[in-house]
């Protein structure tokens, strides 16, 4: 029996139930929510903007693991009581609520389904940090380019394929752990053989990518 089937409420109004427990706290962009090693035992569900979480080494290279926007949470995490497995920062004027974790533990006391909403996006992000940890190791820098694009874009309907929020280089790179440099010769390679189109704020994938570059 699903979360629904219990109290009818879905997981998004489950989200929203939480949030309004919570205190609302606004950042600009660049700002730090989260840094990586801290101790820390908040929840924060986003209520606009986005925040990016990364890991970084002593040097300052980064990398980027996840993106997340409206209606999602980041911090669950340290609920455990552990240090902050990375770091949090805003990529543009963001929203969070913020939510303790004595709230977490009475709301899920209250509306256990909610737990279950909890594991489900745990399992997920577990997923996706093991296909991103299997990408990393078998594919080189194209190819995660060229996967990370994919799975990115909207079918359109004359064919063409739509990023519409095109990331800067500087990101892509951060999430393909490669240099900025890197990114910027295999998208103005990508464009002038066709393949690829800037528009805006958008990128097309004219066609398909090739496998090999």
């Amino acid at each position: 029996m699903n979360s629904e089937a219990h109290s009818g409420l879905s997981d998004g109004q489950l989200i929203e139930e939480l949030a309004s427990l919570g205190q609302k706290r606004r950042w600009r962009r660049g700002s730090i929510l989260i840094q990586e090693g801290d101790m820390g035992d908040t929840l924060f569900i986003i209520l606009s903007g986005r925040l990016r979480v990364y890991s970084s080494d002593p040097s300052g290279k980064e990398v980027t693991l996840g993106l997340y926007g409206e209606g999602e949470y980041v911090g669950e995490m340290s609920l455990d009581g552990g240090a902050r497995a990375a770091t949090v920062a805003t990529v543009e004027t963001t929203e969070c609520a913020v939510i303790s974790r004595d709230t977490l533990v009475s709301f899920i006391s209250q509306r256990p389904e909610f737990a279950m909403t909890l594991i489900t996006r745990l399992i997920r992000r577990a997923r996706l940090a093991t296909e991103s940890a299997r990408t990393m190791a078998l594919l080189d820098v194209y190819g995660r380019l060229t996967r990370l694009l994919t799975q990115l874009a909207m079918p359109q309907a004359d064919g063409t394929w739509l990023v519409a929020e095109r990331m800067t280089h500087l990101e892509l790179s951060r999430h393909l752990a490669c240099s900025r440099e890197m990114v910027s010769r295999l998208l103005k390679d990508l464009q002038h053989g066709g393949f690829i189109s800037v528009q805006g704020h958008s990128l097309v994938l004219l066609k398909a990518l090739p496998q090999r570059w």
